[in-house]
């Protein structure tokens, strides 16, 4: 139960203090609206480092998520009755703050089963969790700015573009590649050849995720290619 409390308490702190230190500079600084949603993401993926630093046990971790649904729900659906909540997040619907929240704590429940419970192995949830959430973010601000290539295949999402998929492939397979060389247990080119696949899923998948699922599909389609080929690889 100490650890637990602990645990939590670490990632309850951090996420506490980054969000106060961006709402202060938006507050100081005229920041564009999708630049500073891109930072509370960032804000978010980075809760995992102190959650796996933090916890020892896997489970514990898990039900830390969970009870972080729970908890976070109704706090949430009371904060969209007071006026200046969508402003000042910047929501482009209405409900998109609480679904995005409680979407990223069921994949953080869901990775740490898959990646450190089954696999055993807590620098896999931060590998394929940040093969969807770097890549997503750049996607975003690159798409945004200089998409002006539409993707039309027809199970596609019509507003993602080439030159926002390429920065996600791009910004992914560096993401992944980073973390697995820090993890240790295969060579630099095994690790680039894992990298480059997983991201290559994961952009594949962002396109056809809509309604803002990428935070559930893309994780999920980043374990499937990094577990497999980690375990044939020999790099437990």
């Amino acid at each position: 139960m100490k650890e637990f409390i602990s645990g939590a308490g670490s990632v309850y702190l951090y996420i506490i203090l980054a969000a106060c230190s961006a709402f202060v500079v938006r507050k100081c600084l005229k920041i564009p609206d999708e630049l500073f949603r891109k930072i509370l993401h960032f804000i978010l993926l980075g809760a995992y480092i102190p959650l796996i630093a933090s916890f020892e046990i896997w489970w514990m971790a898990s039900i830390f998520a969970v009870l972080s649904i729970l908890l976070l729900y109704p706090l949430l659906t009371w904060a969209e009755k007071l006026p200046l909540f969508s402003a000042f997040l910047s929501q482009r619907r209405d409900g998109e703050i609480k679904n995005s929240m409680i979407l990223a704590l069921f994949m953080m429940a869901l990775s740490t089963f898959a990646c450190w419970g089954l696999a055993g192995d807590r620098f896999l949830v931060l590998a394929c969790v940040y093969a969807w959430g770097v890549g997503d973010a750049f996607a975003a601000l690159v798409g945004k700015r200089f998409g002006k290539h539409k993707i039309r295949l027809k199970f596609a999402d019509r507003k993602k573009s080439v030159e926002g998929s390429a920065a996600m492939f791009l910004t992914s397979a560096a993401a992944v590649w980073v973390i697995l060389l820090a993890r240790g247990g295969l060579s630099a080119g095994a690790c680039l050849i894992i990298a480059l696949a997983a991201a290559a899923v994961s952009a594949f998948v962002e396109v056809c995720s809509k309604g803002g699922y990428d935070t559930i599909t893309c994780p999920a389609a980043a374990m499937a290619v990094i577990l497999p080929m980690l375990h044939l690889w020999g790099g437990k």
